[in-house]
């Protein structure tokens, strides 16, 4: 086994990639070449490392600790002769590695729980060895040298795995039920299809562990009775992609997939598909039928999946997050698993925590912790100083929760019942500025384009709210627009054939509870509270003008005038309404009414 005095791990984000990291490691090795330490020094791939929007590339040096920020080609001849000739470190690339770390990768707060993102950031994804070193496979190995596949099945509902994907159905007897369907051959199918704006859940745990997926499938084929898997993925995912196929190509080499795996009676195989990015096929109909060539659509049920799926074969079907917990219950046991999470809810959840909170980005908790502890303690809560208003929670298709559910326990019984899902982990954190109105037409302009268009109440009804919500936000509304969309609303959830058009008034039906006076505002008083709706917003400039022209210079239309030091005023027959003036005045000048 080769001895390192140093192992390198450069930062793979999409985003650093973007910014060059290729570039970064291969300067890297060329330079540990000239200096003739390349053997020396183990080079590692990693996912994100610490901001990369800001501060990529990056990498990482072990067991010095060190973390270099904003690197450039230029920087790796110095950072190499400083570093790893003299022992120094480069001060001038030089981050605070702890605190970027407590920041902006590990847990922000001490009341974040890493179970599925644990190896993320930590391991190789695209090294099989380190996987393995960090006890991957041993579940793998425990399942097939010493339970049956009804024990497996048994533990994984006694664990009350619940699926990720959104819906939450015991993960356990959905394998119960596909193991007990007559037919072969069975087939297991991963869902990664993850198309909610914002979320990126699935795609950081195929790029930086996709090992603990190809496990977790490879233990439910088990005990399903399958030989042969899928994993779906979205096409705008390549570094997920290409990292998976690589992990495919490496575990059956080493015998983890294939013909006999671990030299047993069990075969399983594996294999990529991916999708073109259409929302509707994160259902699981639809992406069955994507993967058999056709065009996807949801498909009524019954019969489910379970009994009649891929090529109308028994075939089981879970999301990557709940696929990844698999081997985590088998190795570390139930005891283990069910001390985490709520009553009904056991183990972690991640989230991709975005919108107006301090912190941005992905985090994991265990369930029963309140949206008050995650936006507040673990977000850091509203940026700028804001006052909160909503958060909605299960993506496009969730519900937006005002301030008196911030002390709400988030599971999936409690989400529903306040009105919204869990979704897969879609948290959208809306600021006091936030127009409600605005928000519910943006999030059903969204359901609508995606709409498959295969049934009328999905096609035509998301269609017809996004019209009235389009109306109602140009200033246009009128006092019928309110019961027509609860009518509406009511209509599309109890006769849409899938989740996409059952799911999406969510967002109308709780802005109308929760903000109906937002509603009321824009249609009788032809106002926006969050004076956000161009069409009822009017920009003015007040006597703290001093003339300096920087408004009337940026402004788009010439909708501005006036001498320089003077008072300048806006036509507003010419004007616009797109706020520039607003944005570039030094001297708070502009006013929005």
């Amino acid at each position: 086994m080769a001895y390192y005095r140093s192992t390198i791990l450069v930062s793979m984000d999409p985003i650093c990639i973007e910014k060059g990291a290729l570039q970064i490691k291969e300067q890297i090795i060329e330079e540990l070449k000239l200096q003739n330490i390349l053997d020396e020094v183990q080079i590692l791939d990693t996912p994100r490392i610490g901001d990369p929007e800001t501060e990529g590339p990056d990498i990482l040096v072990y067991p010095e600790g060190s973390h270099y920020i904003a690197l450039t080609p230029e920087s790796i001849h110095p950072l190499v002769v400083e570093h790893f000739i003299k022992g120094r470190e480069l001060q001038q690339y030089a981050a605070k590695m702890r605190d970027l770390m407590d920041e902006e990768v590990r847990a922000p707060k001490e009341k974040e729980v890493r179970v599925i993102l644990e190896n993320i950031g930590v391991i190789d994804p695209r090294n099989i060895e380190d996987y393995i070193a960090v006890d991957g496979y041993a579940a793998l190995a425990k399942v097939l040298t010493g339970m049956t596949p009804e024990g497996v099945i048994q533990t994984v509902i006694d664990s009350k795995l619940r699926g990720r994907g959104g819906a939450g159905f015991p993960a356990g007897l959905k394998w119960k039920f596909a193991h007990q369907a007559p037919g072969s051959p069975k087939y297991m199918v991963c869902n990664a299809d993850e198309g909610d704006p914002g979320a990126f859940m699935n795609r950081k745990v195929l790029e930086g562990d996709p090992h603990s997926v190809i496990e977790g499938m490879a233990i439910g084929a088990y005990a399903v009775g399958s030989n042969q898997g899928y994993v779906y993925c979205r096409a705008e995912y390549p570094i997920a992609v290409s990292t998976l196929n690589i992990a495919i190509k490496q575990a059956k080499e080493y015998g983890l997939l294939g013909k006999n795996i671990l030299g047993t009676d069990f075969s399983f195989d594996l294999e990529v598909r991916m999708g073109a990015g259409a929302f509707v096929c994160g259902e699981e109909t639809a992406l069955i039928a994507s993967i058999e060539g056709s065009r996807g659509e949801p498909r009524v049920r019954p019969p489910f999946p379970a009994t009649k799926g891929l090529w109308g074969k028994p075939t089981n079907i879970n999301n990557v997050e709940t696929y990844a917990n698999v081997p985590k219950i088998i190795h570390r046991g139930l005891d283990w698993y069910t001390s985490l999470g709520s009553e009904k809810s056991k183990g972690t959840k991640t989230f991709a925590l975005a919108g107006d909170v301090a912190h941005t980005g992905l985090i994991e908790v265990p369930f029963g912790m309140t949206l008050r502890e995650i936006i507040f303690d673990i977000g850091g809560g509203i940026k700028d100083g804001k006052g909160y208003k909503a958060v909605q929670t299960g993506g496009p298709m969730g519900g937006c929760l005002p301030t008196k559910y911030l002390d709400l326990e988030v599971d999936y019984e409690t989400l529903g019942a306040a009105g919204s899902i869990m979704g897969s982990g879609g948290m959208v954190v809306m600021d006091e500025d936030t127009c409600m109105v605005d928000i519910a037409r943006f999030f059903m302009e969204f359901t609508q384009e995606e709409s498959c268009g295969k049934c009328v109440p999905c096609r035509v009804g998301t269609r017809r709210i996004l019209e009235i919500l389009e109306r109602i936000c140009a200033g246009e509304g009128i006092p019928e627009d309110i019961p027509m969309l609860r009518s509406l609303c009511d209509e599309i959830k109890q006769d849409s054939l899938c989740g996409l058009g059952q799911g999406a008034p969510n967002p109308v039906v709780s802005t109308l509870e929760h903000f109906l006076d937002e509603y009321e505002a824009h249609i009788y008083e032809k106002r926006c509270p969050a004076k956000v709706c161009r069409n009822l917003i009017t920009y003015n400039i007040t006597e703290n003008c001093t003339g300096c022209t920087v408004c009337a210079r940026n402004c788009p239309v010439n909708a501005i005038t006036g001498e320089r030091k003077q008072l300048h005023v806006i036509d507003q027959d010419a004007c616009i309404r797109c706020g520039i003036c607003f944005q570039v005045c030094n001297f708070d000048a502009v006013e929005v009414n």
